[in-house]
């Protein structure tokens, strides 16, 4: 049988309390498991409903919506990808992922949000710098989506950005679109070494401009910028699929990710947790990995983003301020026409009906009868601890 759903909030209900009494616990990390924790319960309050055949009352419990709860995505993603096709061109995509070193992992830990912004303005540099090098026979500027993920399989610190890239750039000054490769973009090697030099570049920036924490002797912070320069930064490329509406299914795999996804967890007893996770440098086999409750949870709370950080963003032709004007101007020179989308007005009951053909209003009893809203529940009052 499949686990049961919320596997999530079953480890965070079985260690929560032993967790807060070893680990000093920051308000933003504790909103975050307080979510998790009531996500669908009483806690949150909902809707009362009755079936219209057998009479049964059936509680539906409202979701606590949190970004980083594994069971609040869904139709988060979907809404996300409906309004993203609006914007899918006839043209190849690329997915490019850079990678930082493990070797920035705690420096990136004490200055955040700081790092993880530069991590996107970095690529961003990157990209349309090379988009606008004659080499690469583009001149002009790119549009791409740029997704943050800060995960391994097994949970610990690997920070790395997810890129939808279209293949072709934008010369608004020339009214061109100039189509790239199919099958190829730019250099792996050359985008590696210029991601380097660039970050790089913005760390020393940082560092001399008195921006970063960094409390150790100067001879460290030298040994780092060393290591990182020696270092073999990890830049890959590759084409999607030639449909760009799969292209952008594919993107969407890693928009809405959390951490981990309660699938993935397998067990939860005898004070571990139990989880499925796959091996990248054995062929991606799927291994699984038993760790005490206690060090799950910290694991988990690890990629808690920073209260306000935009981990999808949009650049070049596709920033929000440009791209309604540049999209119209590309789909003219490309003699294309916008692609269809789905009404904003469709209700969450109608888009899930929709996308898997199961009918949430159907009597989870009787299965005969549906569901009619009969009274709102408020929110339940915490008992005594």
């Amino acid at each position: 049988m499949p686990p049961p759903p919320h596997r999530v909030a079953e480890v965070f209900r079985s260690g929560w309390r032993a967790y807060c009494g070893s680990h000093a616990v920051p308000t933003r990390l504790a909103l975050v498991a307080r979510h998790v924790l009531t996500c669908r319960t009483a806690a949150l309050g909902g809707h009362l409903h009755r079936c219209d055949t057998c009479g049964a009352e059936v509680p539906l419990y409202n979701s606590c919506r949190d970004r980083h709860c594994p069971t609040c995505q869904t139709l988060r993603k979907q809404r996300w990808l409906e309004q993203r096709r609006a914007e899918v061109l006839p043209v190849p995509y690329f997915h490019v992922v850079f990678t930082l070193p493990h070797a920035l992992n705690p420096l990136i830990a004490a200055n955040r949000t700081r790092l993880l912004g530069e991590l996107f303005g970095s690529v961003n540099w990157v990209l349309q710098r090379f988009a606008a090098d004659p080499q690469w026979k583009l001149s002009g500027q790119i549009g791409f989506i740029a997704v943050l993920h800060t995960w391994t399989q097994r949970l610990t610190a690997h920070y790395h950005l997810h890129c939808l890239v279209a293949g072709g750039s934008w010369n608004d000054a020339e009214h061109v679109w100039r189509s790239s490769h199919t099958r190829y973009l730019f250099g792996k090697d050359a985008l590696a070494t210029c991601f380097r030099a660039r970050f790089i570049h913005r760390l020393e920036s940082l560092r001399q401009r008195g921006k970063l924490r960094f409390d150790d002797e100067p001879a460290a912070w030298d040994a780092l910028i060393r290591q990182l320069r020696q270092s073999q930064w990890v830049v890959y490329p590759k084409a999607t699929a030639r449909n760009p509406e799969q292209a952008l299914d594919y993107l969407g795999r890693y928009t809405h990710r959390v951490a981990i996804s309660d699938h993935r967890i397998l067990n939860v007893q005898n004070g571990e947790v139990t989880f499925a996770w796959r091996d990248r440098s054995d062929d991606n086999r799927s291994k699984t990995l038993a760790i005490p409750i206690v060090d799950f949870i910290g694991r988990f709370l690890l990629h808690v983003l920073p209260c306000g950080f935009q981990k999808v963003r949009a650049y070049g032709w596709l920033a929000p301020r440009n791209k309604q004007t540049a999209l119209a101007a590309i789909r003219a020179s490309l003699g294309a026409s916008a692609p269809s989308t789905t009404p904003d007005r469709e209700t969450p009951v109608e888009r899930i009906l929709r996308l898997t053909g199961v009918d949430v209003t159907v009597c989870p009893h009787c299965k005969q009868g549906h569901l009619d809203y009969i009274a709102q529940l408020p929110p339940a009052r915490a008992g005594p601890s």
